[in-house]
């Protein structure tokens, strides 16, 4: 009983350790004939904010100094024998002190991938014309089910088959124009991820990869603008739910996230279905196409439907005490010229590694290699400078194959570091430009693997970022490389070897990303992190034995807004910080009235054109001060918000601004959507100021009009002209005698509110027809 009552007041259970392995819990129904539930969804509360007591701070502060005069003082006690009992403890609770602040830093850039058990919406089964993209050769067995499935609940299915030896833009083009019927189709559905075999012209980029980045890219062309869920089988697991079997197909979800962020509009989303499924998951999938909601990170399994989720994951006791690492033997790292694979480096020869390999493209070459190779001898390790390209797996071979015979120092740590970025759109990406990305990051990582599939490492160390967790608009090809190194870690791990995948957010002092990419990243929520602690969260994570982890400092309040532009996105739905932010602004509406209100009074008494210009300066000087313009002469009426630099970071503050200014409450898209200043000034006259508002406020500037020149006229003179009589006389035939006439007072009161026709009328003595 104890259990439903939490659950009811919004707890949420751990529903395997209650249930054990049995199928799971089953959702309650909805009310008879209607969509909303028995039990309100519970808000998300932020977290609570800290209470600070002064006497703790004080306390803590001395303990940092190491004052114990001050601490002996606190106690009311200073004597001698006081002192000196500090003076022992203090180093150690200092030492302690220090500890759990730095891990309460860690905790809070911890994140960690969850599955959350979901109960799709009961509607109505998929219906119209889906179109179902396979790759070469006959549909798959599950792409058949799938048809079936559809069909069965009557929707028409068209297959569409790739060609065997093309996964360009036009052959996608050309296959999928030749398909798409004349009439709406109500979504697209890809089995490409089943095509692992390398590009034909490409070999480390998967076919299933290139054919779905040439699938978005000709519905754009064909302007088909239907939901595009891509199905996969194997590539993701969890909690014992089976292993990654489809590790190439796992590299579809890294794209899947990045159109989900560049195409919102074309975006159903990803459903992994179980390795073999059976007709339950094929029915189960084919429901989701329509009943998802704003899920579309999902995975079918025998024991239900679950949703993937980003959430906090600090530090806490695990079912193991973790394991120390302590370097020893030889550490090879790729990519350990640079910056991220220099800080690891240093860590390993200052805590006693023997010998450490750095290997980049230009070996000795390298700027800055010299000096590195000089500082990490000074800390006591011998130190090898390598040109080898990871991506070459013949070179790394050799190189291997040449540590191996150092019996004194085999190689006991292998930190993947290597990678490279590329910024660009979908829309403009191609095979070769994924290859380029994809052979150090991906394809590094899968030779080492290979390399050291049998060896017992103390540690397999893979450089991920953040972009295979959540996407990253115009990172397609990094996003992909990245959930590949996860898929990679997974797949070791299921065989017993050592493998962690950290996906890193912004490191300070260059790495990941230049200067101008960290700027950005700033922007969008992701603050730098200082070297010495990331490197601490990474041998944290090792010595915890965890496989894949997120380690990131990010600013909820710019990068959920930022994040959600397009729409909502379940996957950091249950982080409270994030839920927090994406509460609406709670503007200062006394503030925000009485701007809307002055602006409303000055447009209604203007008129088309000047209300297009006021708009239109409204628009620009709110521009100019996201953009940090001193007048907004720097806003070019014509020019798209996109060439004038709006990220996704400024169009939330301008939205903001507008809607402050306004009283509208406006889409996050808004600049995106609108082409320019004066295109968004439209869209504002048409909110503010529909075409039927116009008109009465047209028919209300008469009123004000004529009244306006009444009042320009003597009295005496109206009673002249008869029209007061005609006013004040009674608009009927009765007699005074058979009923009582108003008094002059109270009739110009009544004549006061009426308005011309009224008016009108009862001068002319006429009536409503």
């Amino acid at each position: 009983m104890s259990l439903a009552e939490a659950h009811v007041a919004g707890a949420s259970p751990d529903w395997r350790a209650v249930l054990g392995n049995r199928t799971g819990h089953v959702g309650l129904p909805t009310y008879a004939f209607q969509r909303s539930r028995y039990w309100p969804k519970p808000a998300v509360s932020p977290a609570p904010a800290g209470h600070r007591d002064p006497v703790d701070d004080a306390f803590w502060t001395a303990v940092e100094s190491e004052d114990p005069d001050a601490l002996a003082g606190m106690l009311g006690a200073g004597d001698d024998d006081t002192r000196r009992s500090w003076e022992s403890i203090l180093p150690s609770l200092t030492s302690w002190r220090r500890e759990r602040r730095e891990q309460s830093v860690l905790d809070s850039w911890r994140y960690r991938i969850s599955w959350k058990p979901v109960t799709p919406a009961t509607v109505p089964a998929p219906s119209g014309t889906w179109l179902v993209v396979s790759p070469p050769g006959a549909a798959s067995e599950a792409a058949q089910a799938v048809e079936r499935e559809l069909a069965r609940n009557g929707a028409r299915t068209v297959q569409v088959l790739f060609e065997s030896d093309d996964t360009g833009r036009a052959m996608a083009l050309q296959r999928l124009g030749e398909a798409v019927p004349d009439g709406p189709v109500e979504g697209v559905v890809s089995f490409l991820a089943e095509d692992d075999r390398p590009d034909p012209f490409h070999s480390v980029v998967p076919a299933g990869v290139a054919a779905t980045t040439s699938l978005i890219q000709a519905m754009t062309d064909l302007d088909l603008v239907a939901p595009l869920w891509c199905l996969t089988r194997g590539a993701v697991s969890f909690d014992g739910s089976g292993p990654l079997t489809g590790p190439a197909q796992a590299q579809i979800w890294g794209l899947g996230r990045v159109i989900g962020l560049e195409h919102p509009e074309r975006w159903g989303g990803l459903i992994d279905l179980p390795a073999q499924p059976d007709e339950r998951s094929v029915a189960q999938a084919c429901r989701l196409l329509a009943g998802a909601g704003d899920e579309d990170q999902l995975a079918v399994r025998p024991q239900g439907v679950f949703a993937r989720r980003l959430g906090r994951s600090p530090a806490g006791p695990g079912p193991s005490a973790p394991t120390p690492w302590k370097p020893r033997g030889t550490a090879l790292i790729t990519g350990g010229m640079g910056a991220l694979g220099s800080h690891v480096a240093r860590w390993l020869a200052g805590q006693g590694a023997e010998h450490l390999v750095l290997t980049g493209r230009r070996g000795e070459a390298t700027p800055g290699a010299l000096a590195l190779r000089d500082e990490l001898t000074a800390l006591g390790a011998r130190v090898t400078l390598a040109a080898c390209d990871v991506a070459d797996r013949d070179a790394l071979a050799t190189l291997v194959k040449e540590l191996a015979q150092d019996d004194g120092a085999p190689v006991r740590a292998v930190v993947h570091a290597a990678g490279e970025t590329l910024v660009s759109g979908l829309e403009e990406s191609d095979p070769a430009e994924f290859a380029r990305v994809m052979s150090a990051k991906a394809a590094g990582a899968t030779h080492l693997d290979e390399l050291f599939g049998a060896d017992s490492l103390d540690a397999f160390v893979l450089f991920a970022s953040g972009a295979g967790v959540w996407g990253g608009s115009a990172q397609g090809a990094y996003a992909v490389s990245n959930c590949h190194l996860d898929a990679v870690a997974e797949r070791r791990r299921a065989r017993g070897l050592a493998a962690t995948s950290v996906a890193w957010g912004g490191w300070a002092g260059g790495g990941m990303v230049d200067a101008s990419a960290e700027s950005t990243l700033t922007r969008l929520g992701l603050r730098p992190m200082d070297p010495g602690p990331a490197v601490r969260a990474l041998v944290q994570a090792v010595e915890r034995q965890e496989t894949c982890l997120t380690v990131a400092d990010i600013d909820w309040t710019r990068f959920a807004p930022a994040f959600t532009m397009a729409g909502h996105r379940p996957l950091i739905g249950d982080i409270p910080e994030a839920a927090a932010a994406l509460q609406p602004p709670e503007d200062d509406h006394d503030r925000s009235g009485a701007e809307a209100t002055a602006l409303a009074g000055r447009l209604a008494g203007a008129s088309d054109a000047e209300r297009k210009r006021m708009l239109l300066d409204l628009v620009r000087a709110e521009a100019a001060a996201v953009l940090g313009h001193p007048t907004a002469d720097a806003v070019d009426a014509q020019r798209a918000f996109r060439e004038m630099g709006f990220d996704s970071v400024m169009a939330v503050e301008l939205r903001n601004r507008l809607n402050t200014a306004t009283g509208l409450r406006l889409e996050t898209t808004l600049v995106f959507d609108e082409p320019s200043p004066t295109g968004l000034r439209d869209r504002l006259l048409r909110e503010l100021l529909p075409p039927d508002a116009d008109a009465e406020a047209s028919g209300d500037t008469d009123d004000a009009q004529v009244r306006a020149l009444l009042a320009t006229i003597p009295v005496a003179r109206i009673r002249e002209s008869g029209l007061l009589d005609a006013l004040l006389r009674p608009d009927d035939a009765e007699t005074p005698q058979e009923r009582s006439v108003p008094e002059p007072d109270d009739r110009v009161d009544e004549i006061n509110a009426m308005d011309v026709t009224a008016l009108v009328r009862m001068a002319t003595r006429t009536k409503e027809a």
